[in-house]
């Protein structure tokens, strides 16, 4: 009798799984953009720069950050840093900046950066961007 009763509740689940309609998408969750823009100062520019490129870029990826592209802006009285980061998620995007701003190498380079030729970067923006439904690609 337990036999019958196993054999018919396994028959049952079985018909009622493929009976079950599975949508599958292609679509892949929309990532979010991460603009930052950082006011940097002409005197000390280049040690910005080389700080950017040789170390935080470098930190930056062990941290799976997804830079998707950099500029400079100059106007009369300001320069500005600019770049572009790319995110799966916003909670991805959290953890990363904390691991990142964790991590005892880039503290120690910014202390030793900061000691040698001043504050680097003034006022620093920070916009989180998701597409709209009719971005161009």
């Amino acid at each position: 009798m337990k036999l019958l009763l196993l054999t018919l509740l396994l028959i049952t689940t079985s018909v009622k799984c493929q009976n079950t309609t599975v949508v599958a998408t292609d679509k892949k969750p929309n990532p979010i953009y991460e603009l930052r823009v950082y006011e940097i100062f002409e005197n000390n520019k280049k040690d910005f720069h080389d700080r950017f490129r040789d170390h935080a870029m470098r930190i930056m990826k062990k941290y799976n950050f997804k830079i998707s592209s950099i500029w400079e802006s100059k106007s009369e009285n300001k320069v500005e840093f600019i770049y572009l980061l790319e995110w799966p998620n916003e909670i991805t995007m959290k953890q990363a900046w904390e691991q990142f701003r964790a991590d005892k190498e880039w503290i120690e380079i910014k202390k030793q950066t900061s000691a040698k030729f001043g504050d680097l970067v003034g006022n620093i923006e920070d916009r989180i961007l998701t597409k709209t439904s009719y971005s161009p690609n």
